[in-house]
């Protein structure tokens, strides 16, 4: 089963669907799926008042999922089963396999299965609906002023129209002038600015950061663990310098590096701080240097959360570059 969303515009950013005969159950067997269309197509779909938007959103028994895949996508059934049975415990969730489910196949569940089932049915949905998946959809949502601008966090329009400024940075400040129908969006490593008709298209923007290797397309600025978070505010030839937040009673591996050093300055609580066979409560203000290939652990023994800032210096600095010998979240 899927669901149908009764369209109120001319929506070429939205795949449709065509639905056959209405049954007395409200549910119209599917006919067809109709991909995003042109214009034309869909001022006429429109029109027509027959066909419907596609939410993406589908109802069904599991097996009768796992069955409509292994019919029409063997390959990518056989490495997401592969994914879950050698799939391990990570704390308080499953951790799937990562090599055959880094192999799957970059591909909707819509065009692998759903398009090839011949048991799809669909339910009109005549209520209020936005797939938030663009900026045009977020810019649709957000409340404007009497020239059609919305400005979000820390943004400033002088003499705009119809324009969409947000910044997700506390520290950028974003700043809009004479502009007219612009899509304007700054977060702490990145910024896009796009005309707003062409706001649909910024996958094609992700694909190409991709190409070039650039890691705002695949990663965050603040990377969660179970320990805690931290964020990289620096980096240059043989530098990096990070903020690490560390929850209460948390503890980071027992670790070492084979290519950098690092220098920790504690900015707020306690570190309890292991370098080889010393350990030392290292307090707000004060400093600790851990030498290229000394093993070392950071841990936070005090009820508030601990902030330092890390400076690592060295030959290679990626997130690789680890030898774990303990680990109370079971981390290889």
């Amino acid at each position: 089963m899927t669901f149908g969303i009764q369209p109120s515009r001319a929506e070429t950013g939205y795949g449709w669907l065509d639905p056959g005969e209405l049954g007395p159950d409200g549910t119209a067997p599917l006919d067809r799926f109709i991909e995003k269309p042109a214009q034309a197509l869909a001022d006429r779909l429109l029109t027509e008042g027959r066909c419907l938007w596609n939410a993406g959103l589908f109802l069904m028994r599991a097996d009768v999922l796992i069955a409509a895949a292994r019919t029409h996508a063997p390959d990518t059934l056989a490495l997401a089963e592969a994914a879950v049975t050698a799939a391990a415990a990570d704390l308080g969730f499953i951790r799937l396999a990562a090599e055959p489910w880094g192999r799957l196949p970059d591909i909707s569940i819509d065009h692998a299965i759903m398009e090839k089932a011949a048991n799809l049915s669909v339910v009109r949905f005549d209520g209020r609906w936005t797939d938030l998946g663009s900026w045009a959809a977020v810019f649709s949502e957000t409340p404007r002023d009497a020239s059609g601008t919305a400005t979000q966090g820390r943004a400033t329009a002088l003499d705009c129209e119809n324009t969409l400024l947000r910044s997700e940075s506390e520290g950028v400040e974003l700043i809009g002038i004479g502009l007219k129908n612009v899509v304007a969006v700054a977060t702490k490593d990145a910024v896009l600015v796009a005309d707003a008709s062409a706001a649909q298209t910024v996958r094609l923007a992700v694909q190409t950061l991709k190409e070039r290797g650039a890691p705002q397309a695949s990663a965050f600025p603040r990377e969660l663990r179970p320990w805690g978070w931290y964020e990289t505010i620096g980096a240059g030839d043989r530098f990096q310098v990070k903020r690490i937040h560390v929850h209460p009673g948390a503890a980071l591996s027992l670790q070492s590096h084979l290519h950098r050093a690092e220098h920790w300055i504690v900015v707020q609580g306690t570190a309890r701080v292991t370098v080889g066979q010393t350990v030392s409560l290292v307090a707000e203000n004060q400093s600790i240097y851990v030498p290229l290939g000394e093993v070392h652990r950071l841990e936070n023994p005090g009820r508030v959360p601990m902030v330092l800032i890390e400076v690592q210096t060295g030959t290679y600095l990626g997130e690789d570059d680890i030898i774990r010998y303990e680990d109370r979240y079971a981390r290889r």
